[in-house]
């Protein structure tokens, strides 16, 4: 049997034996299971190939005779991708730290054979980028790497016409890990004829308020996507009509710009993870899924997850803290937004797209509040309640540009690829501090405070919005974070918390590996307008 066919059946006995195991109790986690796929070098190293003798005033400078001098995994084996990161790494510092080869809109060949041609005139990058804005973000790890360009409104000869008045962000993410979530929405889309030939396995989809491209190369999984409104054309939205020209674009431009072959990532296994032994005297909270009734989308129930997605440090500097909503909660004495039990509010409606909520919308995350300061008597309060914390939930990458107001934090290793996101925060205050993109926290460190800021200040309720995506063969999807902030502040506290008020009805959620489909149909595409929260 060959190799393809064996992993398939394994993947499938692996399906099997998951849909049979042992149920969860009623509070017990599990951790996400993930496929680590296998990259095929030589093919990118024969793309590589092909493109650089496109250019023959640079092709004899790159060396592509393999070195079998030295150990397999060794950088020096294929000397061509060092010559090749050399070059890339003056513009996407730490391309070689990828373990999958980094596709993107630069054509390095050009860009050197130009430097060879030129005087002491520096090159214009858009002009090797296909008019694309140099990168607003790269962060590249073992597990891939992620990136995200623009293309100003009017650029790129041969685009129609755009109302669009903005630049139009592009991101791109290659991944060798893929998270294994049950996901009947996953693997739809339509085919993409003009660039069938480029990308055979090419699918165009709408989801989650983008539209994306997701592909196979050389084995890893990429995903292109650009966020848009599944509508007609706006002024201050781009409709995904909108978008298309501008994503296959891109997709059209993609060169093979660097990455570094390192030893294949293993799959990741769910497990039940470990909790505090002790018990807590004061924290308790409701089970994943149990949102306040009739607030979901159309009065739909929530989304029942007993999946921790990573081990994290509470995302509040010190406890208490408490998760629920800040829509619809009550403030009488069973339900008030700074008392135990905790409550998900993560599918709560609202108009942002959530492929795990009921009918598709909810809120993509949890809102948390920190404690109230309690008054001393005599008008002085132990705490300030604008100087509350709000601390890295791990070692990771930020991405975040200056006018965002939301900051996200990147793991990305040889286990994990996901994403945090912090909201609310004042993004003038974010600056000051330097939590901008590409800035290297530790888990732990403090990045901001507990603010209220919502296009302006005082525009919600002083509490954190923190949410979770992982990388999946459809981009990044969001997940529900609620059993890993339980989780997590259970390891703050150091005890357990008991699980109160009435079981959820259902089967926890699977973690068979997700198998791509052979066939995508054209009628499949998903989607509906969507926007960040």
């Amino acid at each position: 049997m060959g190799r393809k066919g064996f992993r398939f059946v394994s993947l499938v006995l692996a399906s099997l034996s998951l849909s049979f195991a042992t149920p969860l109790t009623a509070d017990e986690f599990r951790s996400p299971s993930l496929t680590g796929l296998r990259v095929d070098w030589r093919a990118a190293l024969d793309q590589l190939r092909t493109e650089i003798n496109s250019r023959p005033l640079v092709a004899g400078d790159f060396i592509f005779v393999p070195r079998r001098s030295v150990p397999r995994f060794d950088p020096r084996a294929m000397p061509a991708l060092v010559q090749l990161n050399a070059v890339s790494s003056q513009f996407f510092t730490g391309i070689a730290r990828s373990s999958v080869p980094v596709l993107l809109p630069f054509d390095a060949a050009a860009y050197l054979e130009a430097q060879r041609s030129s005087t002491s005139v520096p090159l214009a990058l858009p002009r090797y980028q296909a008019d694309f804005n140099p990168a607003d973000m790269f962060d590249a790890g073992p597990a891939g790497y992620s990136a995200s360009f623009s293309l100003e409104s009017g650029a790129g000869d041969g685009m129609p016409t755009r109302v669009f008045t903005k630049p139009v962000e592009i991101q791109i993410t290659g991944s060798a890990l893929v998270y294994d979530i049950a996901d009947p929405a996953g693997g739809k889309g339509e085919p993409v004829k003009p660039l069938a030939t480029i990308y055979p396995d090419l699918r165009r989809f709408i989801r989650e308020g983008y539209v994306r491209y997701a592909f196979t190369r050389f084995g890893a999984a990429y995903v292109v996507s650009v966020q848009c409104l599944d509508s007609v054309a706006k002024p201050r939205r781009l409709a995904c009509k909108e978008a298309y020209p501008v994503a296959e674009r891109f997709l059209k431009a993609l060169h093979v710009a660097g990455g570094q072959r390192a030893r294949p990532l293993m799959d990741v296994a769910s497990a039940v993870i470990d909790r505090p032994a002790g018990r807590s005297a004061d924290f308790s909270y409701r089970p994943s899924g149990d949102i306040i009734p009739n607030t979901g989308y159309r009065k739909q129930g929530g989304h029942p997850d007993a999946m921790a997605y990573a081990q994290i440090r509470f995302p509040l500097e010190k406890a208490p803290g408490f998760v629920h909503s800040q829509s619809y909660a009550t403030r009488d004495k069973d339900d008030r937004p700074t008392a135990y039990p905790w409550r998900d509010n993560f599918c709560e409606s609202r108009s942002f797209e959530v492929s795990q909520c009921g009918g598709g919308y909810g809120h993509q995350g949890e809102d948390i509040r920190a404690a109230d300061c309690p008054s001393l008597g005599d008008g002085r309060e132990p705490c300030d309640p604008k100087q509350r914390g709000v601390v890295a939930a791990r070692d990771a990458v930020i991405i975040r540009a200056s006018k965002d107001q939301a900051a996200t934090l990147e793991v990305n290793s040889r286990t994990e690829h996901i994403r945090f996101r912090y909201m609310h925060m004042n993004p003038q205050a974010m600056n000051a501090d330097g939590v901008l993109n590409g800035r290297i926290v530790t888990e732990g460190e403090k990045i901001g405070v507990i603010s209220n800021y919502l296009d302006h200040p005082a525009g919600t309720s002083m509490h954190l919005h923190f949410d979770i995506q992982v990388f999946t063969r459809d981009g990044w999807i969001w997940v529900s974070p609620y059993a890993t902030l339980v989780s997590a502040y259970e390891r703050l506290i150091r005890a357990r918390g008991r699980e109160v008020g009435p079981e959820i009805a259902s089967t926890p959620q699977p973690v068979a590996h997700a198998l791509p489909e052979d066939v995508i149909k054209p009628d499949q595409r998903e989607g509906s307008s969507s926007e960040e929260n």
